[in-house]
């Protein structure tokens, strides 16, 4: 599936809508410091239509498969805006700067390679991938391609973290200070202040119902298996399917992870070994689970309980010389007077419009934004195994296990590939 399919000079009459100078025209990569960022959105049936005002872009473009959303879509700004049934139309789009992929996740990798193919800069929703292997080839071609990359959760850099009620620059600050010592084990739970969504839960028999003349289902669908249509299957409901997403696992993984893969300083790794405590999983329909346990290979553990399973009294961050609770309750004696007197944790780009500005990258970009996005599919994989799954961080593969490494690279319904 390539660019070249088709030929865009169908919409240069949509080009005298916009006043604003395409970057194009001043250069390869130049933006002068006091333009404004132009931004199209792809998916405006929920979360994208809640991204308008981000961080000083100006929305000019909007794409949706189905036909209720997209007017929903144009009705985003007062201007006039370009609409567009075709994401592949968007991402051509020379008045578009910053591709917005707020699509389902089964389409996430598909999009931001071509969004970087085509020389634009991308704003995803998490998970970035719904496979370890369409992550790595994001991260590649983000890389290739010199593209700005922004993953679209942001408790790394800002806002306080869910239960902790903290930003997480402190708890970086005590972590690295060595005053827990060392290695670490988190906790994340509803004890601990971060609740599971098990709703995202799919049906396991789903009787075939009639395609709404609004909905390109088809396309809707894309890269992902055919199977019939019903309600449950798409839009609100999506992430309780294997072929999009997993759960809650998929919706909160990346929030609740992502912030600790950096408190432990595991940006550039994974961890060597997951294992799971859950029912077997339907193959089509996503269920709930009760533990997820992942082990890095200096002995830093990340534990995940799902429901109400897990101790009450279990710390967020267990370690040999101290413990954090929730509501950022630590129980080093004068913890807060000794740790004024350590470093502060090292800057980070947390304005996207910054990084594409500048060509730096931004906090939660392509590289570490894979690294959390794969200890999410490592969860996956291991639950819909139901076993233990060791992890190679370097080969990014599972290690002596076929069907395992299947799940990296799963098939794609054509013609779409990555």
């Amino acid at each position: 599936m390539g660019m070249d399919r088709r030929n865009f000079l169908k919409t240069v009459g949509g080009l005298a809508l916009f006043t604003i100078v395409p970057r194009h025209v001043l250069g390869h990569g130049y933006i002068a410091p006091s333009d404004q960022l132009t931004k199209g959105i792809i998916g405006v049936g929920g979360m994208g239509r809640g991204h308008v005002n981000y961080e000083g872009t100006r929305l000019v473009a909007v794409c949706d498969v189905d036909k209720k959303h997209l007017e929903l879509g144009k009705k985003l700004v007062k201007d006039q805006i370009a609409a567009y049934h075709d994401f592949r139309d968007l991402i051509l789009d020379p008045n578009v700067d910053i591709v917005h992929i707020a699509t389902p996740p089964h389409w996430h990798g598909i999009m931001s390679v071509e969004a970087a193919k085509a020389g634009k800069d991308i704003w995803c929703e998490k998970p970035m991938t719904r496979t370890i292997g369409e992550g790595k080839r994001v991260m590649e071609a983000v890389e290739q391609y010199g593209r700005m990359f922004r993953l679209n959760t942001w408790f790394r850099f800002k806002d306080p973290f869910y239960g902790l009620g903290t930003p997480v620059k402190p708890l970086k600050k005590l972590v690295q200070s060595g005053m827990l010592g060392w290695p670490l084990k988190v906790t994340i739970s509803k004890h601990t202040g971060f609740d599971w969504k098990f709703y995202w839960v799919g049906k396991e028999y789903l009787e075939p119902q009639q395609i709404p003349a609004e909905l390109d289902y088809d396309m809707w669908l894309g890269p992902a298996p055919y199977k019939p249509y019903n309600a449950h299957r798409v839009h609100q409901n999506f992430r309780g399917y294997w072929d999009y997403d997993s759960g809650g696992l998929g919706d909160m993984g990346q929030h609740y992870i992502d912030p600790v893969q950096y408190i432990l300083g595991k940006d550039d790794t994974s961890p060597v070994k997951v294992e799971v405590d859950a029912p077997q999983q339907h193959p089509d329909a996503v269920g709930v689970w009760r533990s997820i346990t992942y082990t890095y290979d200096d002995g830093c553990q990340i534990v995940l309980w799902g429901g109400d399973f897990g101790d009450p009294n279990t710390p967020y961050i267990a370690g040999p010389k101290g413990n954090v609770y929730k509501n950022f309750v630590c129980d080093i004696p004068d913890w807060e007077k000794k740790l004024a007197d350590y470093p502060e944790p090292e800057p980070q780009i947390s304005t996207f419009l910054e990084s594409v500005k500048t060509r730096q990258p931004f906090a939660l970009n392509e590289r570490n934004g894979f690294r959390s996005a794969t200890i999410v599919n490592m969860g996956a994989a291991a639950l819909r195994l139901n076993r233990t799954l060791n992890f190679d961080p370097v080969k990014l593969e599972f290690v002596d296990d076929e069907a395992a490494n299947r799940l990296l690279d799963q098939p794609s319904r054509a013609p779409w590939n990555i």
